[in-house]
């Protein structure tokens, strides 16, 4: 089967419009061409990262293409930095402009020296192979310090844009949109010396500037948080008018995932499913929905270990990992006598059923709900005494991953575990995925990568603290002590409880790290660790790092003085937050 990649650019054609954004489209270029006697103004596209801002707006742009007494310009913010962004704006909007026009703005501007000398550049740079950089680099830097030159600027250009406007055949006056793109993915600065240019320089007839941005981003919680009263007021002036991009339906989302795959060679593995799954579960957004697929065709492609496996396997695995990142970590992981998440999962799932009441309990329901039970050390629930049935099933939630009861109520999610656990080589799947043969080309989850984890603090933040790391399958950990290392901390290593022991007995340990489940001992961490708060042998803070979190597990740490982390982040978070508690035990 060949696989091929999709491009993450925007749509710029109608025809390659899958998510029916071009009605919208259309009638955004009516009411910018029918409002033309209305300039200046400028009209927000607002909405989030990867929702589909630069495809309206170029289908906008497609749309005044055809007609003749519009004029274009394209803006890309990202693109310049802070006051750049003031003249490379300006310029674009200058370009523009008839030569003629300038050429006889140039004749009749001699009072005004410095405009006479920016015109000029101008109309050289427009007119040149390659432009004059020194000649209008050396402008703007006279402009930017006198503010008369800025006052006459300004009136300039509104002159010159309203005989721009008005001076064609076209009826009533042609209309230049100017469309900016990325604006909050900008740093402040730049956003500001954009939204300058806008509203001090460009709010001229004429002019209608489409900027396409997520607002939230822009508001005094996001870039511009910093900004005085003052500032804030400005922002609120620059734009006259918001759309807000309406989130896609399900069905055009389905239809989009469909489209999506079949241009990847991947659409007979998605049934209708989980053609919905990736819908609902991508939060709607057509760029993540296109780095899934991609992230699908990639792994199938790359992967060795995976020529083993059917597609279908390999589709619903990696629908785990990138949809479901939580169950998959601790799928992978494993954890002591729970080797096996999803078939604990279908277990547990039964069993809240059957003691819920929900239905008549046949005999294999029963026997399933009995080996959940007392597969996690719990006494075996009475058959008659129903109503003993509730407290048993909340006693059995204490001692599965918190996130169980929540993917029991999600629909979606029963079904996709419940297709994978019916593949034939599920059991041997499992056993690559946790032996790490399998494991997929992109990561797990952003920030859980030790080796891309981006440094918070200084690389001696954990100079000269001595830790402890008590797991029976060091090498599981190894990146994580790396990271430690290389950020000033000396890591010792124990596989087991004894070696610890020893290691606490001879040095002067400041941070216990350690598993939960060693082997078939389920508890063995907890058991040492209370050992040696008893023996006084380590008072100190310690962590649990354990793929499996529980409400029974964080009862336990809490009680132990500890806390429990089933991820990188939050690892780190406790390291950081332990060592602030020894600098201060130390000071």
């Amino acid at each position: 089967m060949k696989f091929s990649l999709l491009n993450d650019e925007p749509v710029t054609q109608p025809e390659a419009d899958l998510l029916g954004t071009g009605r919208a489209a259309r009638e955004l270029a009516r009411l910018l061409h029918d409002s033309r006697t209305s300039t200046p103004f400028t009209l927000a596209v607002d909405a989030g990262w990867g929702m589909g801002k630069s495809s309206l707006m170029r289908l906008v742009e497609a749309e005044l293409l055809q007609r003749e007494d519009v004029e274009i310009v394209w803006y890309n913010a990202w693109t310049s930095t802070g006051a750049d962004a003031l003249e490379g704006l300006i310029k674009s909007v200058l370009m523009k402009f008839d030569r003629r026009l300038l050429r006889r703005m140039i004749h009749g501007a001699s009072e005004h020296g410095i405009l006479l000398r920016a015109l000029r550049a101008t109309l050289t740079v427009a007119s040149a192979p390659f432009g004059m950089a020194g000649l209008v680099d050396q402008f703007w830097r006279d402009l930017s310090v006198d503010p008369k030159a800025r006052n006459d600027m300004r009136d300039a250009l509104r002159d010159l844009a309203t005989k721009w406007a008005d001076s064609a055949q076209h009826e009533p006056r042609r209309l230049l949109v100017v469309f900016v793109d990325d604006l909050d993915r900008c740093s402040e600065e730049t956003v500001l010396a954009v939204c300058e240019a806008v509203k001090v320089y460009l709010d001229v007839p004429g002019l209608a500037f489409v900027i396409g941005c997520d607002r939230a981003a822009l508001g005094p919680s996001g870039l511009l948080r910093d900004l005085g009263p003052a500032g804030s007021a400005f922002m609120e002036k620059v734009f006259q008018t918001s759309y807000r991009l309406p989130v896609a339906g399900a069905p055009d989302l389905e239809t989009y995932v469909r489209r999506c795959a079949e241009r990847t060679g991947l659409r007979e593995l998605l049934d209708d499913d989980l053609v919905r799954l990736v819908a609902d579960r991508s939060a709607r957004n057509p760029r993540r929905i296109k780095r899934l697929i991609n992230g699908f065709g990639l792994e199938c492609a790359l992967n060795p270990v995976w020529a083993r496996f059917k597609p279908e396997a390999v589709i619903r695995t990696l629908l785990l990992q990138h949809l479901y990142a939580d169950f998959y970590r601790l799928l992978v992981a494993g954890d002591g006598t729970y080797a096996h998440a999803a078939r604990e999962f279908l277990e547990y799932r039964t069993a809240r059923r059957v003691l819920s009441q929900w239905a008549q309990t046949a005999p294999e329901a029963w026997r399933t709900t009995v080996d959940s039970v007392t597969g996690h050390g719990l006494p075996e629930p009475p058959r008659q005494d129903t109503e003993s049935w509730e407290a048993v099933l909340a006693r059995l939630e204490e001692e599965l991953p918190t996130a169980f009861p929540a993917l029991a109520r999600d629909q979606n999610f029963v079904h996709l575990v419940e297709e994978w656990m019916a593949l034939p080589q599920v059991d041997e799947l499992v056993k690559q995925l946790q032996e790490g043969g399998a494991r997929p080309v992109t990561a797990i989850r952003a920030g859980d990568d030790p080796d891309t984890r981006e440094a918070a603090v200084s690389t001696a933040a954990y100079r000269g603290v001595l830790i402890l790391w008590v797991d029976d399958h060091p090498e599981n950990n190894r990146a994580y002590r790396r990271q430690l290392e290389a950020h000033g901390a000396n890591v010792l290593v124990a596989e087991n409880g004894r070696t610890a022991e020893r290691i606490l007995g001879t040095h002067p340990v400041d941070l216990l790290i350690s598993d939960v489940a060693r082997g078939t001992d389920r508890d063995a961490g907890f058991t040492d660790l209370a050992s040696w708060r008893a023996l006084r042998l380590f008072d100190g803070p310690a962590v649990f790092f354990s793929g499996r979190v529980t409400p029974a597990r964080e009862r336990r740490s809490g009680e132990l003085g500890a806390r429990i982390a089933d991820g990188g982040n939050t690892l780190f978070e406790y390291i950081d937050d332990a060592c602030t508690e020894i600098r201060q035990r130390q000071s």
